[in-house]
């Protein structure tokens, strides 16, 4: 049995990275600028909430709903892991800050302007 593949081009040692949709290096990329430059919706109200669901048992303070372009939501995580003291990540417009500290992403995120609560228990 023979797998179909999409095919193209994923890497080139000349340029890098290749994007799947235009085919062009990933620094010169037309449609990545598109997708970053694309703000999320929302209502204005971030919310703040603790997971443990599957990373074993550890928790996670998750930030959702911040309506920012991509390149700030990075800064915004960025300043946010710092008040916290730990590492975390920016991915699909969710911030997530290792270990639980919501009450003060809450209150770094009110200080920095924003429009926080608490979400979940």
């Amino acid at each position: 049995m023979r797998m179909s593949s999409p095919g193209g081009l994923v890497y080139s040692t000349d340029s890098g990275r290749m994007c799947p949709a235009c085919r062009r290096p990933a620094a010169q990329c037309a449609c990545a600028a598109l997708r970053a430059s694309a703000v999320p919706a929302g209502d204005g109200t971030v919310r703040v909430s603790r997971e443990t669901k599957g990373r074993g048992g550890k928790a996670v303070t998750v930030v959702k709903g911040a309506a920012l372009p991509a390149a700030e939501l990075l800064q915004l995580g960025k300043q946010l892991k710092a008040a916290c003291g730990s590492g975390g990540t920016v991915k699909d417009g969710v911030i997530e800050v290792q270990g639980d500290h919501v009450e003060r992403v809450v209150q770094a995120l009110q200080s920095l302007g924003h429009k926080a609560k608490r979400a979940g228990g």
